[in-house]
């Protein structure tokens, strides 16, 4: 594990609350992602929403301010097709989700079908039909193996909080009585994974984030560097309720320019 930041030479970062909050770019983010492509730094920027293609996705940040090329976005999705590919090349799934699961499925040379899958898996939508979660559960207990993109409970929106992947996964546990596997932060497969992708590795590589319960503790099981922002939802109270610590707090990424704004704590 780098013990400093001089140490690290790559770096995987969370989006929201890291670089950008409410589609609006956050102070120093986008100098630091410009720094990182003009030194050649790799690094991938990370979420666990499985909503978007990294198309998508980067269509998005350059509408909130920031230059983020499509291959250096690595969501939950991505992660959960690359899992699924490492398990069971050219296999079948049954999908609830969007585009963003569904594209990384198929480019990972899997069929989606109602007939027994060899998967269920459950991402994010905006969408969710209770006939397709009805399915889930037939084929779950027909043996199908239950994989989630990610465990988050409720995203956030304008008007208040929405369920979100955990909590329609939990639907389907209770029916089933079958645990998903879960493949997005805080499992640190999806960081090992996305370091596979940048040909990183632990020793080198540092993770920022803005959340103690997914970002560092899952940095901190994959072995890297770990910098917590308060640009997101924690605060100095957050940080004293966990039993680890990150290597480094700072306000945001703004503390992570070359030059005098540079600190290391």
């Amino acid at each position: 594990m780098a013990n400093t930041r001089a140490e690290v030479e790559a770096w995987l970062t969370d989006m929201d609350g890291v670089l950008v909050h409410e589609n609006h770019a956050l102070p120093g983010a986008p100098e630091l992602i410009q720094q990182w492509l003009d030194a050649g730094t790799p690094f991938l920027v990370l979420t666990n929403n499985s909503i978007f293609t990294p198309r998508d996705l980067a269509a998005r940040l350059r509408s909130s301010g920031l230059n983020v090329p499509e291959d250096r976005i690595w969501t939950s999705a991505l992660a959960t097709a690359d899992f699924c590919r490492s398990q069971m090349p050219g296999g079948s799934a049954f999908v609830i989700g969007e585009a963003g699961i569904t594209t990384a499925l198929h480019e990972a040379g899997f069929v989606m079908t109602e007939t027994n899958p060899d998967y269920v898996v459950v991402g994010e939508t905006r969408n969710y039909s209770f006939e397709a979660i009805t399915k889930a559960i037939r084929l779950i207990n027909n043996g199908a193996r239950f994989i989630s993109t990610n465990p988050d409970a409720t995203g956030p929106s304008q008007e208040g909080v929405l369920p979100a992947t955990g909590a329609i996964s939990a639907l389907i546990t209770k029916a089933t009585g079958r645990e998903p596997y879960v493949v997005g932060k805080p499992n640190p497969m999806m960081f090992r994974s996305a370091m596979n992708k940048i040909g990183a590795h632990s020793e080198n590589t540092g993770m920022i984030g803005d959340r103690m319960d997914t970002d560092i503790v899952a940095g901190i099981e994959a072995g890297l560097h770990t910098v917590l922002v308060m640009t997101g939802i924690s605060d100095e109270a957050e940080i004293a309720k966990y039993p680890f610590r990150p290597d480094e707090v700072i306000a945001g990424v703004h503390e992570l320019l070359d030059g005098p704004a540079e600190s290391e704590l």
